[in-house]
């Protein structure tokens, strides 16, 4: 079995781990030395969104910390639609409670300024760069300027290269199997949370 002292609580879990492939261990350096290199990064930024529902999402929440999780940004939104009651579940926030929140709109120049050439780190990057894209372009009314604007950082999603650390193999889809945070569904919580996860990595 291919282990680093490793310990796991679901009989399912242990055989992933002795299903890995053999390249595993090389991975899991690579992994290691990809983690040291974004926390390292004095441009890096973390980004965490939270939504008004998982399908047609409009941002509620975005927190954004530097490499240290010091909180550079920190807003609740009006996304200008109801938040539906899952979501509301999950991150707490109601549409009553951001109904006089400045909207999404207002922070685009702020945004802008400190996403500019900095590398930004999310997990399941996919969703919430996706999430602000939408927003983009209903703010400009142009996917052109709004994947534009989106381009003026290097993302990067640490969704992969954790499940590959994890190694948790899934047979079935051929891959390692996706890892949780144990999210708070907190903006800034989430950016801090992903961090120190990192830290574990390196």
């Amino acid at each position: 079995m291919q282990s680093l002292r490793e310990e796991h609580f679901r009989l399912d879990d242990a055989i992933r781990a002795m299903r890995r492939p053999a390249s595993w261990r090389a991975r899991h350096e690579r992994v290691r030395q990809w983690a040291h290199g974004i926390l390292t990064d004095p441009r890096l930024v973390v980004l965490d969104v939270q939504t008004t529902a998982l399908t047609d999402p409009w941002a509620v929440q975005i927190g954004l910390t530097d490499r240290h999780g010091n909180v550079l940004f920190d807003e609740h939104l009006n996304p200008l639609a109801d938040i539906a009651p899952a979501a509301t579940a999950l991150h707490g926030i109601t549409t009553q409670q951001v109904a006089t929140a400045p909207p999404f709109a207002v922070f685009v120049p702020l945004l802008a300024q400190l996403l500019y050439r900095r590398r930004c780190l999310t997990y399941n990057m996919a969703f919430d760069r996706g999430v602000l894209e939408r927003e983009l372009y209903r703010y400009f009314g142009s996917t052109v300027q709004a994947r534009s604007w989106l381009g003026q950082c290097i993302w990067v999603d640490a969704i992969r290269p954790y499940a590959a650390w994890k190694g948790l193999w899934s047979a079935h889809h051929h891959s390692y199997r996706y890892q949780p945070l144990g999210s708070s569904y907190e903006a800034v919580t989430n950016c801090r949370l992903l961090l120190s996860t990192l830290e574990q990595v390196r």
